[in-house]
């Protein structure tokens, strides 16, 4: 795919996907939506991806929704994009894409990220932000709920109450607020940001095992919906079992004796377990 709305960089095996409507402050459209869909398909198929960095292009990381088309911009109906009879709502398919992702991604948020520009930031696993940034969960003064699945992950990132206080209010506050309440994990000056980012991208992409971060970031996630730690409990003996008996672990255990960096050999293409995924796909109804 010929992407018109994002930029794909792939460098070192650090991955950064900016968001590219400079000029719009990178307003979410659905272009948007299918093509960081398909550049996420295409970092978890290409082994050389280690790491994947999403910021904006620009002075903005994500100004939300194009509102271009009025009053009509969240009318499903009037734009007539029913899949199989139903409505779908598009944050949300991405942030289930993120959600499903085999890489660990990584969010620098670089400056006004409100709507969706906060909502697709929640499946992220590690958000660092500018000292230009501002967040908002605006929803309830545009009249709409919040979307892109943050009803779930929100309360999960930052607790019940704090998600509450910022989506009643719908205001935007700055980038200290998101640090002290949980939802960043710090904050840079905007020259810094990138360099940040790359960094924590730069300690995945060069110590550890491929297939290891790729079975924890779904253990990790998934682990949040169990409803007893005895389901982690299978999950995590299914994991030492295979992994016990792999190349990587040999390699790990062996670099590690002889003092040495690893090189590990297993490819998250062609060797994940043969108990991934573990959970069944959940389709929209």
């Amino acid at each position: 795919m010929d992407y018109s709305t994002i930029l794909y960089d792939l460098k070192d095996n650090i991955l950064t996907i900016s968001l590219n409507r400079p000029e719009k402050l990178n307003a979410f459209t659905r272009d948007m939506m299918a093509e960081m869909i398909d550049a996420l398909d295409q970092a978890d198929a290409d082994d050389s991806v280690r790491a994947i960095i999403v910021t904006g292009a620009g002075r903005g990381f994500c100004a939300g929704a194009d509102l271009s088309s009025g009053g009509e911009t969240f009318n499903a109906d009037a734009r007539d994009d029913r899949e199989d009879g139903l409505h779908r709502d598009g944050g949300g398919r991405l942030t289930l894409r993120i959600f499903e992702c085999k890489k660990p991604i990584i969010a620098a948020i670089n400056g006004p990220a409100v709507g969706i520009g906060a909502t697709m930031l929640l499946p992220m696993d590690i958000r660092i932000c500018s000292t230009q940034a501002k967040i908002g969960f605006v929803f309830s003064r545009r009249g709409i709920v919040p979307e892109a699945c943050s009803s779930y992950f929100l309360p999960r990132v930052v607790g019940i109450s704090q998600a509450l206080e910022w989506c009643y209010s719908g205001r935007v506050f700055p980038a200290d607020e998101a640090l002290a309440g949980g939802l960043v994990r710090s904050v840079h000056e905007p020259d810094d940001l990138l360099e940040a980012a790359n960094a924590i991208a730069r300690e995945i992409a060069d110590n550890t095992s491929a297939v290891s971060v790729a079975l924890i970031r779904q253990m990790m996630w998934k682990m949040l919906g169990a409803d007893h730690p005895m389901e982690a409990h299978k999950v995590d003996s299914r994991g030492i079992y295979y992994c016990g008996k792999s190349a990587d672990v040999k390699e790990g255990v062996e670099s590690f004796l002889e003092k040495r960096p690893a090189k590990f050999p297993l490819k998250v293409s062609k060797d994940m377990p043969e108990f991934y995924p573990w959970w069944e796909e959940r389709e929209f109804s």
